[in-house]
């Protein structure tokens, strides 16, 4: 695809998000699987099917359904995205993550990325939360492959500071003064949809992660090549592979980022409030 097309296309999507939702938003959420409690049960400003913007796509994972709404949280509007694509649903890097260039066409500048994600530190059990201060990315095919989007950012992005320090301090703050228990580490982007081996979750040990998942890594490398500042939070829904003592299955992963839906968004909230 040209950068003319694409740019049209960015420009579709974002045409009709502008019909629904007021200006000025500038904070957007992507929920990660059975993260959707943050918006159940909440006053909604709007809501559009992601089938309804030109250029979406429907998510095919469960626990993603596939919709963008507004909701005040704290004292922020802010964009919710409930349902991401992941490369393993047949979508490139690039497809993958559209949603993001059209959220920053739109002039959103903060963002935070929520996931769920395989324990591979010996200290974290499921439930736990981690904030993501690095990522590691050797086995994502770049999103930023093809001809440069000049209008958004450089051909050779800077990566040393994907996540942003000052979100990073203020949600590790925030998450003591509420009393919830978090980990800081760095999260590991694999493929899948398999589930890792316990040779690779070793592997990956070795290299320094912390946790490892199928999302994020895509979206926060756009996301900072837009000029955007990130926050990564991951669910520890399961421990990985070798170091859980039983098979892994996706149900298993809803159901603990349910459970831990809680501290998930009571800290967002708290985040969006200081």
């Amino acid at each position: 695809m040209s950068n003319e097309s694409e740019y049209r296309s960015i420009e579709d999507a974002c045409q009709r998000i502008r019909d629904v939702f007021p200006p000025g938003i500038r904070s957007a959420v992507v929920l990660g699987s059975g993260l959707s409690e943050l918006v159940e049960g909440a006053p909604l400003s709007e809501c559009i099917a992601y089938a309804d913007i030109p250029h979406f796509m429907k998510p095919t994972v469960k626990g993603h359904s596939g919709t963008l709404s507004s909701l005040k949280i704290g004292n922020t509007d802010t964009f919710i995205l409930q349902g991401r694509y992941h490369c393993y649903e047949g979508y490139s890097a690039h497809e993958a993550t559209f949603p993001i260039r059209v959220l920053s066409e739109l002039g959103v500048n903060r963002l935070i990325l929520t996931n769920s994600a395989g324990g591979i530190s010996k200290d974290m059990k499921p439930g736990d939360l981690m904030l993501i201060s690095d990522h590691l990315s050797f086995f994502c095919d770049s999103p930023l492959r093809g001809p440069n989007l000049d209008r958004y950012g450089p051909r050779f992005p800077d990566q040393s500071m994907v996540y942003d320090p000052e979100l990073l301090n203020t949600a590790v703050r925030l998450a003591k003064d509420l009393s919830i228990p978090v980990h800081v580490g760095i999260y590991a982007f694999m493929r899948g949809p398999q589930y890792e081996t316990p040779s690779e979750i070793r592997a990956l040990s070795l290299l320094g992660a912390s946790a490892v998942g199928m999302s994020t890594v895509p979206e926060a490398i756009v996301a900072s090549h837009c000029g955007m500042k990130v926050l990564g939070l991951s669910c520890i829904s399961n421990l990985a592979s070798g170091i859980s003592d039983h098979p892994l299955s996706h149900e298993e992963v809803i159901h603990t980022a349910k459970i831990s839906a809680s501290d998930t968004i009571h800290l967002i909230r708290a985040l969006f409030s200081s």
